[in-house]
Parts: C-alpha cells; structure tokens; sequence
C-alpha cells in the first residue's frame, strides 16, 4: 500500500482565524499568528501581507498552506456571515 494512513497536515508560520465581528463602528477583522504569536488584527489581506514583511516573512502565494493557513474562510473572505 502506498498511501499514508494519516492525511498531509501543513504547519504554516502564518495563521489567520477566523472573521470576528468588531466593536459597533468598526470593521470586522481577522486576529493573525506568526510562528504561534498573536500579532495583531487584519482588515484587509494587505494587512496580512505587511504583519508578514514585518516578521521578514515572503509570501509568495496566499493560497499555498504551507504558507498561510486561513481558519473560517480564505483571503476574499473579511465579513461576518
């Protein structure tokens, strides 16, 4: 048999949770890990990218997951359902 009993699980430096809804007012964002720190909150997928390039992190291709893992939802998704 060839194939492994347990799927692939990629371990990316950058996490993005899920959206959440912010205070009246504000916009909903996403909370963003780097190496398994809390670095800030994203609005937009452009945020990701400059929390990345501060932490000297390239991304290349957002949809790579050994990359970038996006939890409930993926970078077109910044509103609550």
């Amino acid at each position: 048999m060839t194939e492994q009993a347990a799927p692939y699980m990629s371990h990316p430096r950058i996490l993005v949770h899920a959206v959440m809804p912010g205070k009246p007012g504000s916009p909903p964002f996403r909370i963003v890990e780097i190496d398994g720190q809390v670095v800030g909150e994203a609005k937009a997928v452009t945020d990701v990218l400059e929390a990345a390039a501060a932490y000297g992190i390239t991304i290349h291709d957002l949809d790579d997951p050994d990359q970038v893992r996006w939890v409930g939802g993926d970078k077109f998704t910044w509103a609550t359902h």
